[in-house]
């Protein structure tokens, strides 16, 4: 499993892609496969404020019912809805059309502190399998 580099990762398996003061939001690799086939899944409205580390929504699989949590503060912008019609779409390419989220950022040179690049979330991801 590879993370693209041009993202950060927290260690609740969530991305976060930063251009300017904006953001795009989505699941890991590894969340989706521990997950298995996901069915389910509930996101914020636009204009919807999220706070750092808390629930903006939920993620049903087969095997369980996850909370998607915030990797940054900011307003939602937009949702990607056609991983509300075709939850699918997160297994098949959660880094790519499987996004979730498009936030304005509240604070963009603050947003990727405290969170893992990939390499480090690589590391993070092994140590979990030892």
């Amino acid at each position: 499993m590879s993370q693209p580099g041009d993202r950060v990762y927290t260690k609740e398996h969530e991305w976060l892609r930063i251009e300017g003061s904006s953001a795009t939001i989505g699941i890991t690799d590894y969340a989706q496969s521990s997950l298995g086939d996901i069915v389910y899944v509930e996101l914020p409205k636009p204009g919807a404020q999220l706070e750092r580390s808390k629930p903006m929504g939920v993620v049903e699989s087969v095997k369980a019912v996850s909370d998607i949590y915030a990797p940054a503060a900011g307003t939602v912008s937009e949702i990607n809805s056609s991983v509300e019609d075709d939850p699918a779409k997160v297994n098949a390419d959660p880094f790519g059309d499987g996004w979730l989220v498009k936030v304005t950022l509240q604070d963009p040179n603050a947003a990727a502190q405290g969170l893992l690049d990939a390499q480090a979330y690589a590391d993070f991801v092994a140590s979990l399998s030892h």
